[in-house]
């Protein structure tokens, strides 16, 4: 028996109904897109090995900033889908009310691009792809 992905879970359990993705506004998937992104590295850094959690922290902070997320945009780009690379540019062209901290805006919209493709890969269900791109991201920094 294959064992339920924690999307088809949360589905099951709280009875949600099937939704139209390409109905969802780009900065909706990037807000869930970030969450996602965040787990996927935090896993892996901490499946690397235990270490003290403030390591663990900055290891992850690598990634997780919009400079660095540009960078994987950049990486992955070539080898998006046309359905991908439709995503990632609504995601980068959304006009968010919300300002980068600490990236220039062209860094901080390339990473809401990706946020908005990893969203939809979630949403999706796609989560191989999903982990396959970040994968090539990550090695690619």
């Amino acid at each position: 028996m294959e064992k339920a992905t924690i999307l088809e879970e949360i589905k099951e359990q709280f009875q949600m109904k099937p939704v139209d993705l390409r109905t969802y506004s780009p900065l909706a998937l990037a807000y869930i897109g970030d969450s996602i992104f965040d787990v996927v590295v935090k896993t892996v850094m901490i499946m690397r090995g235990n270490c003290p959690v403030n390591k663990l922290h900055r290891y992850t902070s690598h990634y997780v900033k919009a400079e660095s997320q540009s960078k994987m945009v950049e990486t992955i780009a070539e080898l998006l889908t046309e359905e991908e690379a439709a995503i990632l540019k609504r995601g980068r062209n959304a006009k968010s009310f919300t300002t980068a901290k600490n990236a220039s805006v062209s860094d901080y919209r390339r990473a809401t691009g990706l946020e908005a493709l990893i969203g939809y890969l979630y949403l999706n269900n796609q989560t191989e792809r999903l982990v396959e791109l970040v994968r090539i991201g990550m090695e690619n920094l």
